[in-house]
């Protein structure tokens, strides 16, 4: 079905697709000229499409007229990746309960490292991600230690594509992170120090699933308490090995719930 937009030929579903990509990279909602135009759809496109998927539940309105995602999409995606959330979960909590410091699970979703779950800490970090959020692999120690333990095609293709910094702390040389790359595989573990947000810094290991890598696990750390943050290591280590032995019996595919394929696509912060 093509017409109503600036592209002919889109079909209704990637219309649609449009709409819900425009409430990706904000948390607030948006009105229908905010969404057109992230869209790039129709004023009356929009109107129509949009309150199709309020009717449906996939969107809401909000008191002053805003839209945001409904319900119902929210109950939806708690399906992706949830066997992999719930059999780990337990394990997150107690790696929480053993360091006392942010603990997060992590996959490949694309070129981006997509949180599965997320333990809080009570030390004061910036909360910048958050579970279903994304950041870029390159920035974020689940994310590297994703680069540096897959196959190596997955670090060949990334480090082929440009790579935006997040602070002046990021590693975006593709030289310099393919060498750091190749040294947390060598040390089993990787790090970050305030290349997503200042102030916080974040150590994971890789967690595998029968011989191929299944996902990262890892913690989020003050600057002010970092410098020896490798003395986590033991319990990452621990808890890696206790998701590897509880997910073992799941198929890889059917535990992620979703595929963390070849395609490469890059935001939001990892305190």
């Amino acid at each position: 079905m093509a017409g109503g937009s600036s592209q002919p030929g889109r079909s209704v579903t990637s219309k649609i697709l449009a709409i819900l990509s425009a409430f990706e990279t904000t948390r607030r909602s948006l009105n229908l000229t905010e969404i057109s135009k992230s869209a790039d759809l129709p004023l009356s496109t929009t109107h129509r499409l949009v309150g199709e998927l309020v009717d449906a539940g996939i969107l809401s309105r909000t008191g002053n007229g805003g839209v945001q995602l409904g319900l119902r999409l929210w109950a939806i995606a708690q399906n992706t990746g949830r066997q992999l959330r719930d059999t780990a979960r337990p394990f997150v909590q107690d790696l929480f309960s053993l360091t006392g410091e942010t603990s997060q699970l992590a996959i490949r979703d694309g070129n981006m490292a997509l949180y599965i779950d997320r333990v809080y800490g009570t030390r004061r970090v910036a909360r910048v991600s958050r579970v279903g959020g994304r950041l870029p692999l390159h920035a974020t120690a689940v994310g590297k230690a994703i680069l540096a333990f897959s196959e190596d095609w997955v670090m060949d293709a990334y480090l082929a594509q440009p790579m935006e910094p997040m602070t002046a702390h990021t590693r975006s040389n593709p030289v310099q992170l393919r060498n750091e790359l190749n040294r947390a595989k060598h040390n089993g573990y990787a790090i970050t120090r305030e290349e997503v947000r200042l102030g916080t810094c974040s150590i994971a290991v890789p967690v595998y699933h029968t011989g191929r890598l299944g996902c990262s696990i890892g913690l989020v750390i003050p600057t002010s308490h970092a410098a020896n943050m490798e003395r986590h290591l033991p319990v990452l280590y621990g808890i890696s090995k206790r998701i590897e032995a509880a997910t073992s019996h799941i198929p890889l595919e059917t535990l992620l719930g979703i595929i963390s394929g070849p395609d490469m696509n890059v935001p939001e912060s990892e305190g």
